[in-house]
């Protein structure tokens, strides 16, 4: 009997052809549907980011209308709530960069020493126990942080310091101060130095940490002069992480820092932070719309700019140490 060619009888080598050209077009439509998805992914945090920036922009307008950017940035006082109102934001921004420098000077060195210690020294059993707990530093809330600080750390700082102070004829230590508020905040902010160190360091080839040993480098020689250097790109990130982290914090400097904004950068004093502030008028006493109210876009908008210099600043610098080491 001879065998009729049909749709429905195809020879087997053409039905074989067909599921594979089938396939083909499933695989292509499920590939493009995947790159729509990672479009609208990547699209959608671009478009969150320029409706913060643009919100932002928006509703300082009439601030900067009415203030002036001279009087923002040349003014050293901040009373936009008294009856002679002044709008200088420095008074906010240097109790903003003390707090942030005092918790770097904390993270910073014991962040980088622990990243050292678990890439180079740590074995791999104990470090697979103490990174995780590290981290949890991270999990803390942030408010038991600053009552932490508020509590402890700072009746300690003041027995310490307080016979120090008034030795040399400076006041006492007050309740409220930035030293305390940034050395938590320090605390606070070492997992990310660390975490993102170590992992730095830890991508660093071995063919380098060898040819250091043959070399008849030490364990610590090799770590700071050929480790370090090699992972410098990723540590700056770990910093630059750190510091935006420092910048952005709230509810620590606004329990334990106090609320009185002023130019000065002595930690030993009280002061106020921009987030401090914001959140202190957030609460709903001042009407919407006055401009009392529109000083927290004014102020929001200038520690966006801070923490985008920030960042700039630290991909120019990776950016930089990554060509030298390449």
């Amino acid at each position: 009997m001879t065998q009729i060619d049909t749709p429905l009888n195809l020879p087997a080598a053409t039905t074989i052809k067909f599921e594979r050209d089938a396939r083909t077009r499933r695989g292509d439509y499920v590939e493009k549907l995947i790159e729509i998805v990672l479009f609208l992914a990547g699209f959608s945090s671009v478009a969150i980011t320029l409706g913060i920036v643009g919100m932002l922009v928006w509703e300082s307008l009439p601030f900067f209308r009415q203030v002036g950017l001279s009087k923002f940035l040349l003014d050293l006082q901040w009373t936009p709530l008294l009856g002679q109102p002044h709008y200088g934001i420095w008074g906010l921004l240097s109790g903003t960069i003390t707090t942030t420098l005092v918790a770097l000077f904390v993270a910073i060195p014991v962040g980088t020493i622990c990243a050292i210690w678990l890439s180079e020294y740590c074995s791999a059993r104990l470090r697979e126990i103490i990174k995780p707990v590290l981290e949890l530093l991270s999990a803390v809330p942030t408010v038991v942080y600053g009552y932490f600080a508020l509590l402890f750390v700072t009746p300690i700082l003041q027995a310490l310091l307080n016979p120090v102070l008034q030795t040399l004829g400076w006041d006492p230590l007050p309740g409220f101060n930035m030293l305390s508020a940034g050395f938590v905040m320090g605390i606070m902010i070492i997992p990310y130095v660390a975490s993102l160190s170590e992992d730095a360091m830890r991508s660093v080839p071995m063919a380098l940490r060898e040819g250091s040993f043959a070399m008849g480098a030490t364990r610590f020689q090799t770590s700071w002069n050929v480790v370090v250097p090699s992972a410098l790109s990723g540590i700056t990130a770990a910093y630059i992480l750190g510091v935006a982290r420092a910048i952005g914090e709230t509810m620590i400097v606004a329990i334990a820092a106090g609320n009185m904004a002023g130019f000065q950068f002595n930690p030993l004093r009280e002061g106020q932070t921009i987030t401090a502030y914001i959140v202190g008028i957030s609460k709903g006493d001042l009407p919407h719309g006055s401009l009392e109210y529109r000083t927290i876009f004014a102020a929001g908008l200038t520690l966006l700019v801070l923490t985008l210099f920030f960042n700039v600043g630290g991909y120019l610098i990776r950016k930089r140490y990554r060509e030298a080491y390449t």
